[in-house]
């Protein structure tokens, strides 16, 4: 059986750090969320693949997603392990921890059959919707898969597909496992923006090692002024968010794995400001806010302030 919390760990840095902090069944639906999303951005990111094979791998992959037997009966569809150890052989990538991820394919879709049957069908929803986005993505790229988005509109559309959705998803989700329905409003207004704004500055981090791989996500049409001013945008909207579940008394672990993530990408994007992309935390300063946080979180305060 695959260690799948070991391929969270490996597979992500800021994930890794806030999916402990949830109660379950919420985390292990998170967690199996980020792992499906991440199998589906790795065939979209594939530098080493045509256009056409990460077309046919992301079809092939939102066909599982979608396959009525899996979404009604938790029945898993045929050949997953055999495609997914073809895929890994073929090499997308140089990240090891996501060659391993490919190869857990089949033990990703089984823990997410054995979810609870309202838990596992949200799940399955959101992670076709952002495969079939990506796949859109992917046939508007070059033959060689290059990618460069033309303008703010295109780039507010990708970050919706990667980021948006799982902001959507983590409300449902919410909602589901928590009495949260004072709040909902608020939670549904605002999910866009809270995976908008921590993606923007993901593509600003990124946005140099992108290019080398041919994707282009920040339109050169758009000051780099204007990306930094909408994401600290989206980031104040992600803080009532994050202050809305909070407030409507969410779990701790609902409003710490909220939290987290902004609380990191306010940081980062204050060091892309003023030195430019590439720019990313030091290990040191991401713990010491993450115990800032807890400490906050101890003594009921606000989880985020200005």
């Amino acid at each position: 059986m695959a260690d799948l919390e070991g391929l969270l760990a490996r597979t992500s840095r800021t994930f890794a750090l806030s999916i402990p902090h949830l109660p379950e069944p919420t985390r292990q639906a998170v967690m199996l969320a980020y792992l499906l999303f991440r199998i589906a951005d790795t065939f979209e990111d594939a530098a080493q693949w045509p256009r056409s094979v990460r077309h046919e791998a992301l079809s092939t992959f939102h066909g599982w997603l979608t396959d009525p037997a899996l979404a009604e009966t938790g029945r898993l569809p045929p050949g997953i392990a055999f495609a997914a150890n073809a895929w890994a052989d073929a090499g997308p990538t140089d990240h090891a921890g996501y060659l391993d991820l490919l190869r857990a394919t089949e033990a990703v879709f089984a823990a997410a059959a054995a979810l609870p049957a309202p838990h596992r069908a949200r799940v399955l929803y959101h992670a076709a919707r952002t495969t079939e986005g990506m796949r859109g993505f992917v046939d508007a790229s070059t033959a060689r898969g290059d990618l460069h988005l033309a303008d703010l509109d295109a780039l507010k559309q990708y970050c919706y597909i990667v980021a948006g959705i799982v902001g959507e998803l983590l409300t449902d989700l919410f909602l589901l496992d928590a009495p949260l329905a004072a709040a909902a409003e608020t939670l549904q207004t605002h999910a866009r923006a809270f995976g908008e704004g921590l993606q923007l500055v993901n593509i600003l981090k990124d946005a140099d090692d992108d290019a080398r791989d041919g994707r282009v996500y920040l339109p050169p049409s758009v000051p780099r002024a204007s990306i930094l001013t909408l994401a600290r945008r989206d980031l104040t909207e992600a803080q009532t968010y994050v202050l809305a579940l909070q407030g409507a008394g969410a779990p701790r672990g609902f409003v710490a794995f909220t939290a987290l993530p902004v609380l990191l990408a306010r940081h980062t994007l204050d060091l892309l400001e003023r030195d430019g992309a590439g720019a990313k935390l030091p290990r040191s300063e991401v713990v010491a806010l993450a115990l800032a946080l807890e400490a906050r979180l101890d003594q009921a305060q606000a989880a985020l302030t200005d």
